[in-house]
């Protein structure tokens, strides 16, 4: 998937002291996720169905 042109914003949770930051991108029925360290590296690619139980699941561990 081309994510040359997405609009990427970092996620509520991650922290504003310029530490871990999580981005998100939403492109049709698809959520991007990426390091904002790493803009160029290697982003994940979830339906918006599986971020929500990948979420879930993070939560309940």
């Amino acid at each position: 998937m081309d994510l040359t042109n997405a609009t990427w914003r970092k996620a509520s949770r991650s922290s504003n002291n310029g530490g871990n930051c999580v981005e998100v991108a939403r492109i049709k029925d698809t959520v991007a996720i990426r390091d904002s360290r790493d803009p160029g590296g290697p982003a994940l690619l979830l339906t918006p169905r599986a971020l929500r139980r990948l979420a879930a699941t993070l939560r309940n561990d």
